[in-house]
Order: structure tokens, then C-alpha cells, then sequence
């Protein structure tokens, strides 16, 4: 299958399809596309109007996975162009988890009037069911949809009814054992249920052992789950251990890129989630409180060089390495957080927070002085000033011990208080390290030069 590409030949050619009303064509031409495609087209082409017209036009079966797909704005703007019925239709058509991701966008007025025009009752109250989850949590990321039995089953009654409910089930990844009570109790082998006499029970044959989460675990917990097992879906049981529902991979998929570019922002000095098309206010609301504290920083900076102004007058030299300390404590200051909070991600960091302080301050230690060395090295031999260069060199030391302890230190503890760490790999970090920075290098510079 050849990859697909989007062009500027084929938007303007379905946009003069769409003008001329020439709906054969435009269906034949969407019969090659994947419905991903499909939303990438629409998203392209971005008016309401279009996306409407193709979403009317297309057999719902197929517009319904490219609802999913579409950028939010667009859905929206689509999703209030259509009845409520219409929207029912193509509800229909999708997953639990999907069907609640998209009504829950909707006006509670017209949620309602949706629920009420879906005709399978029992997929609307599955839907209905998810939606009393927080969207931030395991419950509001699973599909109802699965494969389950009953432990006191034969494996011909069991064959039987996994058949029906397959019916409903996209992919069957897993068949999950429940007791009387619909408690989850273990998971069955398709190859042991193949392989045992057909009047045998499953509690012969089933594993009791399954991993799973709570409908309140958070998702980045799901996440890290999955990752460690290698799984390709994993069930959810309620307060009382019942078996309620199962999140995918493909749902972890997003969550992960979903927090991959909510810390990429974070590390970047963006407050919150903002994408290219939103307006020039939200942005400026996203960076404005980051900017403002690097001007604050930025300040503080000047202010303390103000009161080495003497220091300054005598040696102006140590004006020009200015930029370098800093720098250079913003550089180490980052290095650090950014291990920290990627171990702090995907819960890998062993030891106790003692011991990670002190590998990396001896960390720092070694990287300073061979940094320091060299730079030593190098002013001495453009000034030829043996005090100058040694009361740049040890402030470049004592900088980076200092940023890389700032740097580990900073996220542990918003971690402990509960802030995401992902804050202290971005201008925070950088900012604050700049300031203990030029602290550390005047009063260094000061010390030795005896002013």
C-alpha cells in the first residue's frame, strides 16, 4: 500500500467536487482513502461547511472513525451543523469510548436528545456510563466493549457466548473470567480453551493471575502499566473489583503523546495546552507568565551586578564571561532536571533523592572542573592574568555543582507536592540558575580579586 500524501492538486480538486456538487465522483475518489486520511483532508481543508458536506455525503460507517480523527474545533463546528439523529447514527457506529469522547463535547441539550436517538439501548447506556467518569481518569479512557466469561461455564457454553459478543468487539485482545458477582478473577488462553474437552469448566483451565486498574487510577498510570507488561490492552474493574470495562493501546498512544507535548510546552515556558491554530490571545495568555518571570529574573541579574559595580570598574574583563556563567548554569540546570524528570516519567529512578543528589553533584564535580580547566587555560593565555583566570574558573565549578543540585533537586520536590516536575525543565529551572549563577560568580570574583 502506497503511503498517503497529501497536496495542493488534491484539496483544490475535492474543494471544485464540493463547489460543482458532483457527489459521485467525490465518493469514488474517497473510496481510496483510509478514514485517517480522510480527516487529514478535512483538517486541511478546515471550513465547517466542507467538513459537513463530506461527513453528509460518506456512509456513516466510515465518517464515524473520521469524526474521531478531526481536529476538536472542527468536530465541533461540524457536530452542530447535524441533527440529533444524525449524530446518532454515527455514534452508533463507534466504540463506547469513543461515542462518550465525541457527545461529551456536545451541548447538554442536545447530548441528550443524541443518547435519546441512538436505537441500540444498551450502547447508549454504555455510553451514558462512561460519561459519569472523569475524563482524567482510567473510567473515562475505557470502551465497554470486551470479551468475558464466566468461570463456572463449560468450554462449549463459553464458545458459544464469546461468538455473540465478539459481535461487538473490534479486536479481541484478551477474554477476561469473572465469578458470580462479575468480579474479575483471571483471564483464559484462547490456546487452553482450544485444546480442553468441551464439558470441562473454565475454572479448570482459566489463569487467575491478570493485571489490571481501577476506573480512578490515573491515565498515566494505565500508561506506565502497559508499557512495563508489554500489553496490548488491559482490564478495568470498579471500587468493589467488577469487571466494568478495558482501555486499548491505541488510547494509550494518545495519552502519551498527549503528555509528551503538554511537558515539550511545559519544558518550553508555555503554561498551558495551546496548538498552532489557537488565537494570538491564548497564546499570549499560555507564555506571558513565563516571560514575565524571565523579565523578573533578568532583573534580578542586573541588579546584582549593579552592587559589583566597583568589582566591574577594576576588572572590566569579567564582564565579557558574564553570558558564559550564566549559560552555562542554565545548561547544567536543565541537563539535570531533564534526567530527573524523565525518571520521575516513567518511574525508573531507584534509590533514595540523598543519594541521587550526591551522583549528581560528583556528576557536576567532574564535568565543572574539566570545563574549568580549560577555561582557565584560555583566559590566561588571552589576558595573562593568573587571578583573573583562577576566580573565573572556580566560579565556573561552583556554578555548576550549585545548577546541577538546583536541577535534580527542583523536581523531586514538586513531584513530592504534587505540581508536575516537567515545569522545572523549562525557564523556571533556567531563570533561577542564571540568578544563583552571577550571585556565585561576582562574589567569587570579588573574594580572590580581594576588592
Amino acid at each position: 500500500m502506497t503511503p498517503f500524501k497529501l497536496s495542493e492538486e488534491l484539496i483544490d480538486e475535492i474543494k471544485q467536487l464540493i463547489e460543482t456538487g458532483s457527489d459521485k465522483k467525490l465518493k469514488k475518489l474517497f473510496d481510496e482513502y483510509h478514514f485517517a486520511d480522510i480527516a487529514e483532508i478535512i483538517n486541511e481543508i478546515d471550513t465547517i461547511e466542507a467538513g459537513t458536506y463530506i461527513i453528509k455525503l460518506l456512509d456513516s460507517e466510515l465518517t464515524s472513525e473520521v469524526l474521531t480523527e478531526l481536529e476538536e474545533d472542527l468536530r465541533e463546528g461540524i457536530l452542530s451543523n447535524l441533527t440529533a439523529k444524525e449524530i446518532a447514527i454515527e455514534i452508533a457506529e463507534l466504540d463506547t469510548d469513543d461515542a462518550a469522547d465525541i457527545v461529551a463535547e456536545l451541548p447538554k441539550n442536545m447530548l441528550k436528545k443524541v443518547i435519546l436517538n441512538i436505537d441500540d439501548r444498551e450502547h447508549a447506556q454504555d455510553i451514558v456510563d462512561l460519561l459519569r467518569y472523569d475524563e482524567n481518569s482510567a473510567g473515562g479512557l475505557m470502551a465497554k466493549e470486551l470479551v468475558k466469561v464466566s468461570a463456572d461455564w463449560t468450554v462449549t457454553k463459553c464458545i458459544k457466548e464469546m461468538r455473540a459478543q465478539a459481535e461487538n468487539v473490534t479486536r479481541v485482545h484478551s477474554i477476561y473470567v469473572v465469578n458470580e458477582k462479575e468480579e474479575l478473577i483471571g483471564r483464559l488462553s484462547l490456546k487452553d480453551l482450544l485444546t480442553t474437552p468441551a464439558r470441562a469448566n473454565i475454572k479448570e483451565v482459566y489463569i487467575p493471575k491478570v493485571d489490571y486498574v481501577n476506573v480512578h487510577d490515573k491515565p498515566e498510570e494505565v500508561a506506565n502499566i502497559m508499557s512495563k507488561y508489554d500489553l496490548e490492552a488491559i482490564p478495568v474493574v470498579d471500587e468493589i473489583g467488577r469487571l466494568v470495562g478495558r482501555i486499548t493501546i491505541d488510547d494509550i498512544v494518545d495519552v502519551i503523546k498527549e503528555e509528551a507535548e503538554k511537558d515539550y510546552q511545559l519544558a518550553a515556558g508555555i503554561a498551558q495546552d495551546v496548538d498552532t491554530n489557537d488565537s494570538i490571545l491564548e497564546h499570549t495568555k499560555a507564555r506571558i507568565p513565563w516571560l514575565f518571570l524571565g523579565l523578573v529574573g533578568g532583573f534580578g541579574a542586573a541588579l546584582i551586578m549593579g552592587g559589583f559595580e566597583s568589582l566591574l570598574s577594576d576588572h572590566a574583563v569579567l564582564f565579557f564571561f558574564t553570558p558564559l556563567i550564566a549559560a552555562m548554569a542554565g545548561n547544567v540546570g536543565v541537563q539535570s532536571s531533564a534526567i530527573i524528570v524523565q525518571g520521575l516519567a516513567y518511574e525508573n529512578i531507584k534509590g533514595s533523592n540523598l543519594s541521587r543528589l550526591i551522583k549528581e553533584l560528583l556528576l557536576a564535580l567532574l564535568n565543572g572542573t574539566i570545563l574549568s580547566i580549560i577555561l582557565m587555560v584560555l583566559t590566561w593565555m588571552w589576558k595573562g592574568d593568573l587571578l583573573i583566570s583562577l576566580s573565573i574558573s572556580i566560579s565556573l565549578i561552583t556554578v555548576t555543582v550549585t545548577a546541577g543540585i538546583i536541577g535534580t533537586f527542583i523536581p523531586l520536590l514538586l513531584h513530592k507536592r504534587g505540581i508536575d516536575p516537567a515545569i522545572a525543565t523549562g525557564p523556571f529551572i533556567t531563570t533561577s540558575n542564571d540568578i544563583f549563577g552571577i550571585l556565585i560568580y561576582f562574589f567569587i570574583a570579588k573574594t580572590i580579586l580581594g576588592i
